[in-house]
């Protein structure tokens, strides 16, 4: 099978899986050789083009239910593994022509060994906050043991594991629920996005890109990370607390006028404050909701390559290597706004309320059944990323856009407004392409309502 009808198969089967319109496939183009767009063993380049293609897909599939007109999306391998990129250190965008110095990962993020020589990472030990304490401490663990207690707690850790030991199922990617009927209806919608990391931010900027009014909702307790900027190109952005009275109040009215309600909280966090699935398609009917490496092999299996290619000896249990690039976390913030797309779709269509449902485990889950590249193909022909600097490389600056710092509601911005650029979408739609202009470039530059319609 090619690289290229793969990925056109992938495309193809995830878009029939959710009873979308076989026709509509027709219109999308996928470049050819996507794997070797990046030196990695794991089948990236597919992964990122198929889920980024979906998503721009879905948005010319709505558009054309309004116009009658379909028109051409196409997306460039090379481009979409650039497009995944965005966290610290292989970040593209620039602030006033500098590159940002902040690191975006906490100084403790880590793949950390225990007592049986095994790797995690530490959420629940008491230390000083410095990781050579992190790792002494750790060594006193075995693995599970620390899993183990962690799923006690409420938190998320993972033991180093090989594909051998953690099974491979066949669920899709993305999926579409529904949970409730409703009467069709055109949308122009608004989108409520109470995510920080990746995966829903970078859902909240796609949808924003096609159209769509995504109000960011956060914390003022939580940290702001310096991949933020980029991560929020399009969304308007309000900082607010949904642990005080005042503020769900607020966030109920938001939801009364809200078509999607996008969030990444831990199974039933926001139900227990009345903001579940359920409790949601009652308020406003016609609502959408949306809900690694290590724990999942692909570090193991991805070390086990390297090695070959490198002509060393397989260990039993090698050290850890990494994916080049947060792909799991981007590619399902793409499959996550091709399914809130494709459930707009169907509200338009036959009407309902819809829940999406999204995760890195079933991501990953779908990676690893794409399979691996030869190790010399992976290694010796696949392309390395470009470096990080200023000016930027001549491939980013041939794929970045300028944009303006918006001055949102709040017209009380300090000193000048600042530019910034970043690598533009990837996914291009012939007849109605994205509009990159502004962008907010920080949290609280809007009120906490919604654009009026137009």
């Amino acid at each position: 099978m090619s690289y290229t009808s793969q990925s056109h198969d992938q495309a193809t089967s995830i878009w029939l899986a959710n009873d979308l319109p076989r026709e509509i496939l027709s219109y999308l183009e996928l470049s050819d050789c996507p794997d070797t767009a990046l030196n990695f063993s794991f089948k990236s380049g597919s992964a990122a083009q198929t889920s980024i293609g979906l998503s721009g897909l879905a948005a010319a599939f709505i558009v054309s239910l309004r116009t009658g007109n379909m028109q051409d999306v196409s997306v460039d391998a090379r481009h979409a593994i650039l497009d995944i990129s965005s966290l610290d250190p292989e970040s593209w965008y620039t602030v006033d022509g500098q590159v940002p110095t902040a690191s975006a990962r906490d100084h403790l993020t880590a793949i950390y060994r225990t007592k049986d020589d095994s790797f995690g990472i530490l959420n629940i030990l008491q230390y000083d906050p410095i990781r050579e304490a992190v790792q002494a401490a750790l060594l006193h663990w075995n693995a599970q043991d620390l899993e183990d207690e962690a799923v006690k707690q409420k938190m998320w850790i993972a033991a180093y594991r090989s594909f051998e030991t953690t099974a491979l199922r066949g669920t899709s990617p993305v999926q579409l629920i529904k949970i409730g009927e409703a009467p069709k209806r055109d949308i122009i919608f608004k989108v409520l996005d109470l995510c920080r990391v990746l995966s829903g931010p970078v859902c909240g900027r796609t949808l924003a890109a096609y159209g769509a009014d995504v109000l960011l909702v956060t914390s003022p307790n939580f940290p702001i990370y310096p991949c933020s900027i980029s991560i929020h190109l399009a969304a308007s952005a309000r900082r607010s607390s949904i642990s005080q009275a005042p503020q769900i109040d607020c966030l109920k009215e938001l939801v009364n006028d809200a078509d999607v309600f996008l969030q990444a909280y831990r199974p039933g966090g926001l139900q227990e404050k009345g903001f579940g699935p359920q409790e949601l398609a009652k308020v406003r009917p016609g609502t959408f909701d949306s809900l690694v490496q290590t724990a999942t092999g692909f570090n193991w299996a991805e070390a086990e390559f390297f090695a070959k290619f490198n002509g060393q000896p397989v260990m039993d249990k090698p050290e850890p290597r990494a994916l080049p690039v947060q792909a799991l976390d981007h590619v399902a913030g793409y499959f996550l706004a091709f399914g809130v797309q494709a459930a707009i779709a169907k509200t338009i269509t036959e009407g309902g309320s819809w829940e999406v449902r999204v995760s890195l485990a079933t991501v990953a889950q779908w990676l690893r059944s794409l399979g691996q590249l030869p190790p010399d193909t992976a290694f010796r022909d696949g392309r390395p990323l470009p470096k990080r600097m200023t000016p930027p490389d001549t491939e980013i600056a041939a794929l970045s856009v300028t944009l303006h710092q918006a001055t949102g509601d709040k017209r009380d911005v300090e000193g000048r407004l600042r530019t910034m650029s970043a690598i533009r979408h990837a996914a291009q739609l012939s007849v109605t392409p994205v509009k990159d202009v502004e962008a907010p470039m920080c949290l609280d530059r809007h009120q906490p309502v919604w654009l009026p319609r137009v």
